[in-house]
């Protein structure tokens, strides 16, 4: 894998150190799903590419399409191009999406025998996520961080038994009821992959990793804790710290979890991302003392005028407070993102007002 060394210095940490909880001049803002279709030239480069998977695949325009935003908007951070999906495609349930339709899998793990054929893929299968982080890290020039991401063992499952998007997990949970054993076997072997896969990213180029649990809100109480969070915990505590002796801040987003935010403020990685459902002045008096918050606006703003929006960004930073600003010691830091991803009908001049509000008022909250 490629060294560090052959890398452009960062010339904009400021993602990097509120994850490690350091005093920034102003709030970080990425986005999720930052690279996606709301924007016409990656709607452009998907139709030269031919297909999603097409666009994921190939090394060059996943390296353009992670770098449009950047064009755009002055965002504080990048996230590779790749979907959460590539780590069951590589154990062979062939993912394929249709235009206009989610992610499915052509062969579901639903009994004894498929939970059996399971393994953690070889990493040779996924070299194309790999090569795709190093070439945007090259790409960027130092410009931002390059965040890596997984989906979390849970997530992964529920795909892998539904064979696509559900609605009410009817599958996934009947096997989690009646074979609780096969359940926790699968979780086993994806929080497995999931580590090598991210400290793979890791090893390419990726500055941060992050681990989208989409869907453990779904769970009930009780059963989110022993078959998602339990697992991403494992994940976490396999993951490497540094590399080259720079180091790499971990970063968990469980899309309704805030019921079960004291329970995750135990969670050994770095950032809890939150949906917009989370009070941040809250979730900052819970865990802002170990933990750098990310979130957590509605995406459905967007779609408000852009002084609407505005005054949105505001209420947002005022509810996580005045974020710390000693310079000699850590505490609590906000990095600003959505509640969940953007959504593809949103107009992109409203990514703008949204990124320039973060930028000034968070500017001005420090002053």
């Amino acid at each position: 894998m490629t060294a560090t060394t052959t890398f452009a210095p960062l010339q904009n940490d400021t993602f990097l150190r509120a994850c490690f909880r350091q005093a920034t001049d102003h709030t970080p803002v990425w986005l999720m799903r930052q690279a996606g279709r709301y924007l016409p030239e990656y709607c452009a480069t998907r139709a030269k590419a031919g297909s999603f998977m097409g666009l994921a695949t190939n090394v060059d325009y996943a390296t353009e399409v992670t770098l449009q935003p950047l064009e755009r908007y002055p965002l504080d951070a990048s996230i590779l191009f790749s979907d959460i999906l590539t780590v069951p495609d590589a154990m062979g349930l062939g993912l394929s999406f249709a235009q206009g339709e989610g992610p499915r899998f052509a062969s579901p793990v639903r009994d004894e025998a498929a939970v059996a054929q399971l393994a953690v893929p070889d990493m040779a299968k996924l070299r194309y996520v790999f090569d795709a982080v190093t070439s945007i890290r090259k790409a960027l020039n130092g410009r931002v961080p390059l965040i890596g991401f997984s989906g979390s063992p849970w997530t992964l499952a529920c795909y892998m038994v539904e064979g696509k998007g559900s609605d009410d997990y009817r599958l996934v949970k009947s096997m989690l009821y009646s074979r609780p054993d096969l359940m926790h076997k699968m979780l086993q072997i994806n929080a497995d992959a999931v580590a090598l896969y991210l400290n793979t990213q890791i090893e390419a180029g990726a500055q941060a990793v992050m681990i989208f649990d989409s869907w453990g809100g779904v769970l009930a109480d009780g059963a989110f804790q022993q078959f998602s969070m339990a697992y991403t915990a494992q994940v976490l505590a396999k993951l490497k710290r540094e590399h080259n002796g720079v180091k790499i801040p971990r970063l968990v987003f469980t899309k309704g979890g805030g019921i079960w935010l004291d329970e995750m403020g135990t969670l050994d990685c770095e950032v809890l991302g939150l949906d917009w459902t989370v009070n941040l002045g809250q979730a900052r008096a819970k865990v802002g003392g170990h933990k750098a918050l990310q979130g957590n606006i509605d995406p459905n703003v967007l779609f408000a005028p852009p002084a609407q929006i505005t005054a949105e960004v505001v209420k947002v930073l005022e509810s996580f407070g005045v974020p710390h600003t000693d310079t000699t010691q850590t505490g609590p830091t906000h990095i600003f993102n959505l509640g969940h991803g953007i959504s593809q009908f949103t107009p992109p001049d409203h990514v703008s007002a949204l990124v320039e509000a973060v930028h000034n008022h968070s500017r001005k909250m420090r002053a």
